[in-house]
């Protein structure tokens, strides 16, 4: 077995493979952790020959540990966000306010690395980042004591295990029925335009993150062991999701209130 100590973020939201993740960072624990890294990755744009070339953008990779909490704050109830604040220092709002006494056991077991491609820190001290999930993990041990969180984690491997070409089939099947399903039932459509994967692990992923589901599922999602135990729970889920749409003539706004919105 081998690890790795990365920067821990923790959010009421799970990040998946290949997603997206811009976030908008305010609290000085994940401050000091955006200086850190980008006080370790070469100064500079991506392509210093070209003049155009964006100075918050990085080639090199800048990770960290993008974790769903199981049971704690997102933001620290006492932090006010601003690095200076004396209120905020004396209320002891540190790496791991909102997480108790033992970190870890706030936080799921397996998460994902996120690779901070864009980082732009704005005249206030905040910063705006843009990261993209790369690797599964999990986490051995959360360590509190410097200015943010860090984690001893293990990458897991993603075997396509048996029948996952197949499965995707059906998967992709699914979602089309179930994204038609849910434009018709006057929810937002999910369909962008473009051509769906085919890639097994790519479509596992893509539909974990773009169908409606609530965190704990998600996080189900992410923990499964191989691809095809993904896709077959998901092709599970697709079906149930679009049976009861089909039996109801609206829906709740289930993006308000099925998930969590990331303060951070």
């Amino acid at each position: 077995m081998t690890t790795v100590r990365l920067p821990l973020f923790p959010l009421n939201s799970v990040l998946f493979p290949g997603l997206v993740l811009p976030l908008n960072i305010f609290e000085e624990r994940y401050r000091a952790l955006m200086r850190d890294l980008l006080k370790d990755s070469p100064s500079g744009p991506a392509d210093p020959d070209d003049p155009e070339a964006d100075p918050a953008v990085s080639d090199e990779p800048r990770n960290f540990v993008v974790v769903a909490i199981r049971d704690g704050h997102e933001v620290a109830p006492s932090a006010a966000g601003m690095p200076d604040d004396l209120t905020t220092k004396e209320a002891g709002a540190g790496p791991a306010a909102g997480f108790g006494d033992d970190p870890i056991t706030s936080f799921h077991s397996v998460g994902c690395i996120a690779d901070a491609a864009t980082i732009r820190e704005r005249a206030d001290g905040s910063f705006e980042v843009l990261a993209t999930g790369t690797q599964r993990v999990k986490l051995h041990s959360v360590d509190a004591s410097g200015p943010y969180l860090t984690a001893e984690v293990e990458v897991l491997p993603d075997d396509d295990g048996e029948e996952a070409g197949a499965l995707a089939e059906g998967v992709l099947r699914a979602f089309r029925s179930y994204q038609k399903r849910l434009a018709g039932a006057r929810e937002r459509s999910l369909t962008t335009g473009a051509e769906l994967p085919d890639e097994p692990s790519v479509v596992s992923y893509l539909v974990a993150a773009a169908a409606v589901l609530d965190v704990p599922t998600r996080q189900r999602l992410l923990e499964a062991g191989d691809v095809a135990s993904r896709l077959r729970e998901e092709l599970r889920l697709l079906r149930a999701e679009t049976a009861i749409i089909r039996h109801l003539p609206s829906l709740p706004a289930t993006d308000l209130t099925r998930q969590a919105t990331s303060l951070n």
